[in-house]
């Protein structure tokens, strides 16, 4: 399994085998799914302060996309590419809230999964993206639906970025792999309906557009920011 391939596919699906040379506090994430909560608390904060959010939840949704599309990635990237994947234990996946990719995540394991539906939803999903919203539950008043809905828009940004590399190096076998593992993910009831169409675009909102001069995603649910009064988008075919 070659972690330097999967990691061309872009910054967010690149995995750490050694420390950052650059240092950094990183934990296991098994602690802070524990209840050490300091680190999630300050990278809200520090998420929310750049974004100049209006509201302490803008921050921690975004945040929260940001490490679920890592998560995701690093799970998927190599599962589409070489049919294994490493296995993401929390108690060997450290993490530096402070930092951000490739530096975030440093894997200190050496064990793989195979790349199938079960594995990767037990390895990310269960594993990893339960206990983080609970977390982020912890640390103020979040919606569950919110966050499924970040966590299936970051698995479907993460099979537009494999699905764009593979036509890229002439790889259909990894395009059609990487669909095939996320159609599965997604027929879970936690992740079922969080994006629809052919082009997977969500159907609920990360809340990004409420900070000062921030946009809409490129998946939003809505064609215009709530605040201009007119309506989402109709639902996609």
């Amino acid at each position: 399994m070659d972690l330097v391939e999967s990691g061309s596919v872009g910054g967010f699906f690149a995995l750490r085998t050694t420390p950052p040379e650059t240092g950094g506090a990183h934990r296991p994430l098994a602690l802070l799914y524990a209840g050490e909560d300091g680190p999630l608390h300050a990278r809200v904060d520090r998420v929310a302060a750049r974004l100049g959010a209006p509201e302490r939840r803008v921050g921690a949704s975004v945040a929260h996309l940001g490490l679920a599309a890592r998560l995701w990635s690093t799970a998927l990237g190599p599962a589409a590419l070489h049919g294994r994947f490493p296995d993401l234990d929390p108690a060997g996946l450290h993490w530096d809230g402070a930092l951000s990719s490739p530096d975030d995540l440093w894997w200190s394991g050496s064990g793989t999964r195979p790349a199938t539906v079960d594995a990767l939803r037990a390895a990310v999903q269960e594993a990893h993206l339960v206990p983080l919203h609970a977390a982020l539950g912890r640390d103020g008043r979040i919606s569950r639906r919110l966050l499924w809905g970040n966590a299936g828009s970051a698995l479907a940004g993460a099979l537009r970025e494999l699905t764009r590399w593979a036509r890229a190096h002439g790889r259909p076998d990894v395009a059609e792999r990487a669909a095939a593992l996320v159609s599965g993910l997604l027929d879970h009831p936690d992740l079922a309906g969080t994006v629809r169409g052919p082009r997977l675009r969500r159907v609920s909102c990360c809340l990004y557009y409420r900070c000062p001069g921030a946009g809409l995603c490129g998946d939003c649910v809505f064609d215009h920011a709530p605040r201009t009064g007119l309506e989402a988008r109709p639902p996609a075919p």
